[in-house]
């Protein structure tokens, strides 16, 4: 089990870091794709917008190495589920709008395969929030150490 913790933890970290990373230095438009959601209140979405991209690049790399690897699973899952329910409530408002989950480049709209994926991608998080934090994690360096 800890190789799979390991696979799905590394896997996880990867995609945050991704997503996060595609973000950075585009919070204008990562801002309007919050906005078109109509979910939180105008003076939310700015500093949402500079800050998530961070957090997500964050808490991938803490992911990646395994360090607080169940905390940043809990995270993650949280993080993942209330982005599949703004897609979720967006469809089933009717809205078709960018997701916004990859940065300005990425095509994706609002979809039931899109809230799905963000369901799994949460059930993947629970897996190292619940058996974390896996093989070659910095977490188990830290523990054998003390």
């Amino acid at each position: 089990m800890n190789i799979v913790v390991l696979i799905v933890r590394v896997g996880l970290g990867a995609v945050f870091i991704v997503a996060g990373g595609a973000k950075i230095g585009h919070a204008a438009y990562f801002a309007a794709q919050i906005a078109a959601f109509h979910l939180l209140p105008q003076p939310v979405i700015g500093p949402m917008a500079l800050l998530l991209p961070f957090l997500e690049v964050l808490l991938g790399g803490y992911l990646v190495i395994g360090l607080y690897a169940r905390l940043a699973g809990w995270i993650a899952a949280i993080q993942l589920l209330i982005f599949a329910v703004a897609i979720a409530s967006a469809v089933v408002r009717g809205m078709t709008i960018s997701c916004g989950c990859f940065g300005p480049d990425d095509q994706t709209v609002t979809s039931w395969p899109e809230a799905g994926r963000d369901v799994l991608l949460a059930l993947a998080a629970l897996v190292v929030a619940l058996r974390g934090p896996g093989m070659l994690a910095l977490d188990r360096r830290i523990a054998s150490s003390t």
